[in-house]
């Protein structure tokens, strides 16, 4: 076998000693789970986001409430993270307002309340996988960064058995570990652009949230009045 037929990529991981290939099967587990959480979260926050514009535009055309309503509540598996929000705020209105011993600030405090209680699991569940991506992309360099220094700990340890040290007899072992810092980087390069994208966009669709929490409270403020 020539040296070209050494360095091959699939050579290099055959021939790599057992704990550089421990590193890089982990390695490529974890790429494989990273790149389906980078898919799962941009089609859930996409989605999440189209169906926030579409409640937006409904709401703020000026339609009855009592509507709107019935239609989160007729249409649950269309209704977004918004519709729902407003589904909590709206039944919690329509369940207190009748009570004549309640004031108005503790209507509207308790309607708050529901808006936040289902707010935090709206955002809970699009943050959901986001602390594994953060995971993969810190830790992974590392991870390859380990079977590099045992590959190359290998390879010279592999020297000793040799009468003369060439450059054809070291770079095989020191090529094996340095794909382990490829595959490292490979993981985590993706995962640390995905956690930092889906972290901007989970928190634009919370502050969209907290604002109509605060708007959708004033309307309903003023209703009492």
């Amino acid at each position: 076998m020539n040296i070209t037929e050494d360095l091959s990529i699939i050579q290099l991981v055959i021939n790599a000693s057992l704990v550089v290939k421990l590193v890089m099967g982990l390695l490529t587990v974890v790429s494989v789970m990273s790149w389906y959480w980078i898919f799962r979260k941009w089609f859930a926050i996409r989605d999440a986001r189209i169906r926030t514009d579409r409640f937006e535009r409904e709401f703020w055309s000026g339609g009855d409430l009592g509507t709107l309503y019935q239609g989160a509540l007729n249409d649950r598996r269309r209704s977004g993270a918004l519709e729902r929000v407003f589904e909590a705020g709206f039944r919690e209105f329509t369940k207190l307002r009748g009570q004549k011993s309640l004031d108005p600030a503790t209507v509207i405090d308790s309607v708050r309340r529901a808006m936040r209680a289902t707010y935090q699991r709206e955002i809970d569940d699009l943050e959901a996988h986001l602390a594994f991506l953060a995971s993969v992309g810190s830790v992974s360099p590392y991870v390859g960064l380990f079977g590099t220094v045992w590959g190359i700990m290998h390879a010279f340890r592999g020297l000793a058995n040799v009468s003369s040290a060439t450059l054809a007899a070291v770079a095989p072992g020191i090529a094996e570990a340095l794909v382990a810092t490829a595959i490292g980087l490979f993981a985590a390069i993706p995962a640390v652009v995905a956690y930092n994208r889906y972290a901007h966009d989970v928190d634009r669709l919370a502050v969209r949230l907290e604002s109509f929490i605060e708007e959708f409270s004033n309307i309903l403020q003023r209703q009492l009045k």
